[in-house]
């Protein structure tokens, strides 16, 4: 299926969908208010979780990087979209370790200058920031997950998935998915338990991503619309034998960036 040409609408957002579930409460009502001709910047900020402050994309000086700019002034540029929509939505709920992923990239811009090529960190952070995702899952699912073992993890372990949990965590992703289709994949954070228990779960996950850990991208991909639940096409036969979606199985990840699965 080719990708869509117009960009979503916040009219075209289904908040009953399966991954918007740990969004929902927060969303709806934000969503609501710019229907109701609230500028975005102004919706985010009256809930006044985040520790940023969201301003007019029209406040970032031309020329100016995107990343400095937030580090410099402690405020985000927004857009009147559903892309900085979510940005915000993330920002309110893990504000920590978004302020901590602008900190990453302000360092290493001090360092070396805004380059074309952004380097390993800066990379690593702008997957996360885009397209990460979160779970907590049983230790077979992660051990099929970073195995790329499909068939082991969505169709052998798939009653296991009632006991999994996946947040999005990147923004870029959440927008993808208001218009679904099957090869929407999202970097899953390879994380230790402590960042998997919801208290203080922002405050965990800014702590554990130390700058070399994240550069080496301890990440696995995950086909989202391949989870049980999430897709009514993944419960036909053959949908996990698209190759170009779900590529062959590669060798587990080293054990410094894999989850310690007898204490999941």
């Amino acid at each position: 299926m080719p990708r869509r040409t117009q960009p979503a609408t916040f009219s075209d957002v289904d908040w009953q969908a399966p991954w918007l579930a740990p969004w929902r409460e927060l969303g709806v009502p934000l969503a609501d208010a710019v229907a109701c001709g609230t500028p975005v910047h102004e919706a985010l900020n009256a809930i006044q979780g985040a520790p940023i402050r969201f301003v007019p994309q029209a406040q970032l000086p031309p020329g100016a990087a995107y990343e400095q700019f937030i580090f410099d002034t402690g405020c985000v540029p927004t857009r009147g979209n559903l892309h900085d929509f979510f940005n915000g939505l993330v920002w309110q709920r893990f504000g920590r370790t978004k302020k901590h992923l602008n900190q990453l990239q302000a360092g290493v811009m001090a360092e070396q200058g805004v380059r074309p090529v952004r380097g390993p960190l800066r990379d690593a952070c702008t997957l996360l920031d885009e397209s990460g995702a979160l779970l907590q899952a049983p230790p077979a699912l992660w051990q099929a997950l970073l195995a790329r073992d499909w068939q082991a993890l969505f169709v052998q372990h798939r009653a296991l998935w009632r006991s999994a949990r996946v947040t999005l965590f990147g923004h870029a992703v959440m927008e993808q998915l208001v218009h679904p289709r099957k090869g929407i994949t999202a970097h899953v954070l390879i994380t230790f338990d402590a960042i998997n228990s919801e208290v203080d779960r922002d405050l965990n996950l800014a702590e554990q991503l130390e700058a070399a850990w994240l550069a080496a991208k301890p990440f696995a991909p995950l086909p989202l619309l391949g989870i049980p639940g999430w897709w009514p096409g993944n419960e036909a036969s053959g949908f996990y034998d698209d190759a170009a979606v779900f590529r062959p199985p590669r060798p587990l990840k080293t054990a410094q960036n894999a989850a310690p699965f007898s204490d999941l």
